[in-house]
C-alpha cells in the first residue's frame, strides 16, 4: 500500500506540479504590484506567456543547448518525483544539484558574454547555498534517524521542534534558491538590476518554456521541502504544513519587494556564516543531547 501512495504522489507531482507553481508566479506578479502600487498582470498570465514560448520556432545558438536545457528539465523534475516519493534525501539533492549544472552549462555554450557572467554568478549562488542544503539532508537524519523522507510521516512530532535552526538556514537560503531580491545575481526580472536575463540571455522561445517550466517544478519542490519540517504522523500535521509553506512563500515575496541586490561577495559569507550558526549549531546541539541521554 506504501508503495501505491509513494507512486500516486510522484506521479501527482508531475502532473500537478506545473499548475501549481504557474499559479504561485501568476500570485507572485499579482501580489507584487499591489505592493508596488499598480494593478498587476491577470493571474493566468504565466500560463499564457508559456504558451507563447513553446509556440515559436526554436532558436538555438548552440547545437547543445537544446539537449543540456532538456537536461536540465528532466532532472528537476526527477528531483521532485524522487523528493515526494520519499526516497533518499541525499540522492534528491543531488539530483538537484546536476540539474544545476546542466543549466550552468546550457548558458555556457552560447558563448555570449552576458550568458557567461550570469554562468558565473549561477556558480557563486550554488557555492552559497549547497551547504546549507546538505545540512538539511544530515539534520534530517539525525532528527530521524533515516535520510529518507517518507520516514518523516511516522514520527510523533513534527521535524521542526528539533530541528529550528536548520529551519532558519534553509529559509534564508531559499532566496537564493527562488532567485528574489537581494540574492537574484544570476539572473531577474526586475529591468532596473544591472544584469537583468544574465544566465537565460541566449534562451528563446521554446528553449525559454522549458526553462520556466522547470523553475516552476523546483520551486514547487522548494515548498515541498519546507512542507517536510511540519509533518508527522499526527493529523493536524498537514494544516500546519500548508500554512507554513504560504508564510514562508509570502515571506519571501515581500523580501523580493522590499530588498535590493547585494554584491556577490555579502552573498557567499552571508550563506556560509547563517549555514554555520544555525544549520551547522542545531546539529551540534542535537550531538550534544544524543551523547548526554
Amino acid at each position: 500500500m506504501i508503495y501505491l501512495y509513494r507512486t500516486l504522489s510522484m506521479l501527482a507531482y508531475v502532473l500537478l506540479a506545473p499548475l501549481v507553481g504557474g499559479f504561485l508566479a501568476g500570485l507572485d506578479r499579482k501580489l507584487s504590484a499591489r505592493m508596488q502600487g499598480r494593478m498587476g498582470p491577470p493571474l493566468l498570465q504565466p500560463f499564457y506567456d508559456l504558451a507563447k514560448l513553446f509556440k515559436k520556432q526554436v532558436l538555438a545558438v548552440s547545437r547543445y543547448q537544446f539537449m543540456m536545457v532538456a537536461s536540465f528539465l528532466a532532472m528537476v523534475i526527477g528531483t521532485g518525483a524522487l523528493f515526494f516519493g520519499g526516497f533518499d534525501l541525499l540522492l534528491v539533492f543531488f539530483v538537484l544539484t546536476t540539474a544545476c549544472m546542466f543549466f550552468v552549462l546550457a548558458a555556457t555554450v552560447t558563448n555570449s558574454p552576458y550568458a557567461e557572467l550570469g554562468a558565473q554568478r549561477e556558480l557563486i549562488q550554488m557555492l552559497s547555498y549547497e551547504p546549507m542544503i546538505l545540512l538539511t539532508a544530515v539534520g534530517f537524519y539525525m532528527a530521524n534517524g533515516s535520510f529518507r523522507g517518507v520516514d518523516v510521516f511516522y514520527t510523533d512530532e513534527p521535524a521542526i521542534v528539533r530541528l529550528p535552526g536548520v529551519f532558519l538556514g534553509l529559509l534564508f537560503i531559499l532566496t537564493i534558491k527562488f532567485r528574489k531580491s537581494p540574492f537574484d545575481l544570476s539572473t531577474s526580472h526586475h529591468a532596473h538590476q544591472e544584469l537583468v536575463k544574465g544566465v537565460t540571455t541566449e534562451f528563446s522561445g521554446v528553449l525559454m518554456g522549458m526553462v520556466e517550466l522547470a523553475h516552476w517544478y523546483e520551486n514547487v519542490f522548494l515548498l515541498g521541502l519546507v512542507a517536510l519540517f511540519f509533518v508527522s504522523s499526527a493529523w493536524w500535521s498537514g494544516l500546519l504544513a500548508v500554512g507554513a509553506v504560504l508564510l514562508v512563500w509570502f515571506l519571501e515575496v515581500l523580501i523580493d519587494n522590499t530588498s535590493a541586490r547585494v554584491k556577490w561577495n555579502h552573498m557567499l559569507r552571508s550563506a556560509w556564516i547563517v549555514t554555520a550558526v544555525c544549520g551547522g549549531g542545531n546539529l551540534l546541539v542535537l550531538e550534544i543531547i544524543r551523547m548526554l541521554f
